[in-house]
């Protein structure tokens, strides 16, 4: 596996309808992914061992949890961190960009 990675020739994944994702650099311990998000376009509740923490570039997505004491939006600038196992989803309320951090990888998302 190379040691980098460029935005320009990752290779884009549509993961749900709207929601375009491109890994970036990785290794067994962490993994940088770029996300495209539609406006209007969600992530169902979902949940994973690897920690994950974000930030929005642009746009601004509604993060849902198990709760709606759970739920928060995070707009350009912001950043977030979820931690393993905890119940979330999203959805895009205008075009966003976001850059997330996994640790360790998401070995799914491993794709080169």
């Amino acid at each position: 596996m190379p040691p980098q990675k460029s935005i320009d020739n990752a290779e884009a994944k549509e993961m749900f309808p709207g929601v375009v994702r491109k890994t970036l650099a990785y290794n067994k311990d962490v993994m940088l992914c770029h996300f495209k998000f539609a406006k209007g376009a969600k992530i169902p509740l979902h949940d994973h061992v690897p920690s994950q923490i974000g930030y929005v570039v642009s746009g601004c997505v509604r993060f849902i949890g198990a709760t709606d004491a759970d739920a928060f939006e995070a707009k350009a600038g912001d950043s977030y961190v979820i931690d393993p196992s905890v119940k979330h989803g999203g959805e895009a309320l205008e075009d966003s960009v976001l850059i997330e951090v996994f640790n360790p990888l998401r070995e799914e998302y491993a794709d080169f």
